[in-house]
């Protein structure tokens, strides 16, 4: 067989993170985000439940291509916009449409021969200053658009820096009412955070998405996990990362295990060597305060550093439940275990100094994927 190590993607998962947030979002239409490979899960294992969705959201043309060829003919936007200005032809030729967020865009597209209007989202930098115009050109700018033969129609676009308290969100929304507030277009302003913690908010001040674009949720973790969890939102995790012991290792106290030899047994130990390590994708900087489950959920720490294609656990929890661990035994690094048990990816990254969309996006591609249909 090949190296155990598997992505498991889990579709009732997914479509359970998408009604979740359709549910807070009402009436809003939705983009679900696909960018980096959908987040590491795979566009062609998402496409099945997110076609549900109204629109997808991604950055790269060819994406946009493998959507088409599976067939979607509904609108994608290209949340980046163009990089270049053979990339409009690309925009005309697969209906694409795209964020407007710098002058080397417009003046891209006012060179555009097109017989056919463009749709762009113009983007407002409402207090995040990465991309869009400031709110003291953005009437001018939207002015210039409307001007040009080449637009069909402007959409209003911005994004959140913070959600973390609703005051956070207020301000930025400020900031977008004071730009936009009497020009015609659709709306898009809330990402995952906004959609599940501050849609009241957002009423409260008048402003309403017409378009809004979940990414994180839709994958089974938390925008602001310190805050709460995706448990506490009503979120599952649509991706497990599980292995197997490829190694068995009795080590006695005071012996060291792995690369540095910086961690002592400070008991007698059985240790397991899991076919998992930096190369694919899991952090290299986790220590022994991290943990795996191993088999039906047992709780095992880290002991001695990750390697590139390996990691060593303490298998002692497993023996005092009365198990005994064998080659071959599986090991889950997050999501959750063949019975159910669960282990949060935000949890790992934590440890890690990190967030969960950094080891989602980070599975290596050596890795193969399984589909988890059950339930779907």
């Amino acid at each position: 067989m090949s190296r155990p190590i598997r992505s498991i993607i889990h579709y009732a998962a997914l479509q359970h993170n998408l009604r979740v947030v359709q549910a807070k979002a009402k009436n809003a239409k939705l983009w679900a985000v696909v960018k980096a490979n959908a987040y590491g899960h795979g566009l062609q294992h998402v496409f099945k439940t997110f076609r549900a969705a109204d629109g997808f959201a991604l950055l790269d043309l060819q994406e946009a291509q493998h959507l088409r060829e599976m067939g979607w003919r509904g609108p994608i936007l290209l949340l980046e916009g163009i990089f270049e200005a053979r990339d409009l032809e690309v925009c005309s030729r697969l209906g694409l449409w795209h964020t407007i967020h710098n002058d080397a865009q417009i003046e891209m597209l006012a060179a555009h021969k097109t017989l056919q209007g463009h749709r762009v989202f113009l983007k407002l930098n409402a207090g995040m200053n990465r991309l869009g115009f400031d709110a003291r050109q953005f009437r001018s700018v939207w002015a210039r658009l409307n001007a040009m033969h080449q637009v069909e129609e402007i959409s209003l676009l911005s994004h959140f820096a913070r959600t973390e308290s609703a005051q956070d969100v207020i301000e930025s929304l400020r900031i977008f009412n004071e730009a936009c507030h009497d020009l015609p277009g659709e709306r898009s302003l809330s990402n995952s955070g906004a959609i599940l913690a501050h849609q009241d908010v957002i009423a409260k001040e008048s402003i309403a998405d017409d378009w809004v674009r979940p990414g994180i949720a839709l994958y089974g973790a938390s925008p602001d996990a310190h805050t709460k969890t995706a448990l506490e939102w009503g979120l599952l995790p649509a991706q497990s990362l599980r292995s197997q012991i490829i190694g068995l290792q009795r080590v006695s106290v005071g012996e060291r295990v792995g690369y540095g030899s910086d961690h002592t047994a400070q008991e007698n130990m059985l240790i397991g060597v899991v076919a998992c390590g930096y190369a694919d994708g899991y952090p290299r900087v986790l220590r022994s305060g991290a943990q795996v489950l191993f088999e039906s959920g047992v709780r095992c720490n880290l002991f001695g550093r990750v390697s590139m294609d390996m990691l060593t656990i303490n298998l002692n929890p497993a023996l005092e439940k009365g198990l005994e661990p064998k080659i071959g035994a599986e090991v889950t690094l997050w999501g959750k275990t063949r019975n159910g048990i669960g282990l949060a990816i935000d949890e790992v990254a934590a440890h890690a100094g990190t967030i969960g969309y950094e080891l989602m996006c980070a599975v290596a591609q050596r890795v193969p994927v399984e589909e988890d249909l059950e339930g779907f």
